[in-house]
């Protein structure tokens, strides 16, 4: 008999309804969760770097970095206002924004970030991918022909987002640049729909880094220095 209630216990614990109950919430759960994922949780994956452009030896993102954490997971500044953006300066911070605090911009151009960022030894690009040097850029820009063609060869064609004349733009690389403008060291926002500037890793002096700019009304890869406290788009490059 007494027996016989073991089994009849270990029946119960085993009833397959219970079972099936305990899964169902488990899944309800995990998807509840992930509809309240932020998203800088889903962004920090690096999904973006699954569409990938091939230029000779160099794999690089077909889009600019949208991330607001480092690679390590905690969180970079995000400095809306004039204020935030100056302060974060000041104290050599990393720091990120939209272009004009407008978050659908985001989806289109990326985030902007300043040099400090860049920089941060937490690692601003995911596992995988890095910041081009100041060299890698040129290897870029050099397969594509030099820095006098590169830039209407990296352009996204036509004028829905880049301002007429969009000189030479005709994405023949895949690079798809889209003109995500800056944001200044008076941390005003110019040059919207009118130019993209790339960060480079590469140091140029104590307050400038390199970096790569190309222009609505020219064909060419502009490669200078500028305030490492401007905000700039990211594009990566593989490992």
């Amino acid at each position: 008999m007494k027996s016989g209630k073991v089994m009849k216990q270990l029946k119960l614990r085993i009833n397959p309804q219970m079972v099936f109950l305990m899964v169902l919430m488990s899944m309800i759960s995990l998807f509840s969760s992930s509809l309240h994922a932020s998203d800088d949780s889903r962004q920090d994956t690096g999904e973006n770097s699954r569409n990938k452009v091939i230029a000779g030896k160099q794999v690089w993102m077909k889009e600019n970095l949208d991330v607001g954490r480092y690679r390590n997971g905690d969180p970079i500044r995000h400095a809306a206002t004039r204020e935030e953006w100056l302060d974060a300066a000041a104290k050599g911070e990393g720091a990120w924004c939209y272009y004009g605090n407008d978050r659908t911009a985001g989806a289109t151009y990326g985030r902007l970030y300043n040099w400090y960022a860049v920089n941060d030894p937490r690692g601003l690009a995911p596992k995988g991918w890095h910041v081009p040097t100041d060299r890698e850029w040129s290897e870029l820009t050099a397969f594509l022909g030099g820095e006098r063609v590169a830039g209407g060869k990296m352009k996204a064609a036509g004028s829905a987002l880049w301002r007429t004349p969009n000189e030479s733009a005709s994405m023949s690389s895949g690079f798809s640049a889209l003109p995500g403008g800056l944001r200044g060291i008076d941390g005003v926002f110019a040059f919207g729909g009118e130019s993209a500037y790339f960060w480079s890793a590469t140091e140029h002096s104590p307050s400038l880094a390199w970096y790569r700019l190309l222009n609505y009304h020219l064909a060419t890869a502009v490669r200078s220095g500028e305030e490492k406290i401007d905000g700039m788009s990211v594009r990566c490059i593989r490992d």
